[in-house]
């Protein structure tokens, strides 16, 4: 940069034009520019190639309940560094970042409102905070929305992305797989639905646990789903993996998932599922 663009830029009249950093996205998977209106008109999924992009709660809440309205569930309180871990750096240097940069306190954000006029908890775990990773903070919104579901006689909604365990918190981080299991025993004896929406990527110990244990599984299409990653599966095994393996397309052909579901037929198609499965409780 020039010192008259350094000098112009810091002027502190004017409203600074619009830059191609703000006009266009460019697609993960087509590489292709579009523009950021259209993209975000198209609910964050490419014009092109059709790539669903990664989003976070906001985004998730606002395009699946009726007219955006949802009330958010605060979660509860979580040690943020049980193990005083550092690497390359401190772990809660690492939150304080991701704070920063997404605006929530951890990866897992609950709410409640309507699908269809049903009434419905949602928890979605956003990729952009430390990869979604499942840490005590995670666990205890987890069960934190599941227990809420259980209160007010409603389906409960997890919207999974995550890379698996939070290695900064060890065994603790582990622990949250059973304990996201018991919640959800809980919520099978209140004869209420669990519904499962699997979105790229969904990794690891989330895949172990609440990912997979939904009355029904969902996915969105082409995601990234298993618990170790395809090189590390080759190299145990000796044997070159089919194409696709791991895409939900796959997992859909082999029994593993019930539907893949385009992000603009959610609303309806999850409205459609809690009638189902929730009759009685669908005012």
């Amino acid at each position: 940069m020039s010192w008259l663009d350094r000098v112009r830029n810091a002027l502190p009249f004017g409203a600074k034009r619009d830059t191609a950093d703000n006009l266009w996205h460019k697609c993960r998977q087509c590489q292709q520019m579009v523009f950021v209106k259209e993209w975000e008109d198209n609910l964050n999924v490419c014009p092109r190639c059709d790539h669903h992009d990664r989003i976070g709660a906001t985004e998730r809440f606002a395009q699946l309940f009726d007219g955006g309205l949802h009330e958010m569930i605060a979660a509860p309180p979580a040690p943020e560094d049980p193990l005083k871990f550092r690497d390359t750096k401190k772990y809660v240097d690492r939150i304080k970042a991701a704070r920063a940069q997404t605006g929530d306190r951890d990866a897992y954000q609950n709410a409640f409102g309507r699908i269809s006029g049903q009434g419905v908890v949602i928890g979605v775990q956003d990729f952009a905070f430390m990869g979604g990773s499942m840490g005590v903070a995670v666990g205890e919104a987890f069960v934190a929305g599941v227990e809420q579901a259980i209160k007010r006689g409603c389906p409960y909604i997890a919207i999974t992305a995550a890379g698996g365990a939070r290695m900064q918190e060890g065994t603790l981080s582990l622990m949250q797989m059973p304990r996201a299991t018991v919640a959800l025993a809980r919520l099978r004896r209140a004869g209420l639905p669990y519904i499962v929406l699997l979105t790229d990527p969904t990794t690891g110990g989330v895949t172990a646990s609440y990912a997979m244990l939904g009355d029904i599984q969902i996915s969105e299409p082409k995601a990234l789903i298993g618990f170790a990653g395809q090189r590390v599966i080759e190299n145990t095994i000796r044997e070159k993996l089919p194409e696709g393996f791991q895409r939900a397309e796959y997992l859909l052909d082999h029994g593993m998932i019930d539907m893949v579901v385009h992000r603009k037929e959610l609303p309806e198609t999850l409205g459609r599922l809690i009638g189902y499965l929730a009759p009685e409780k669908a005012a």
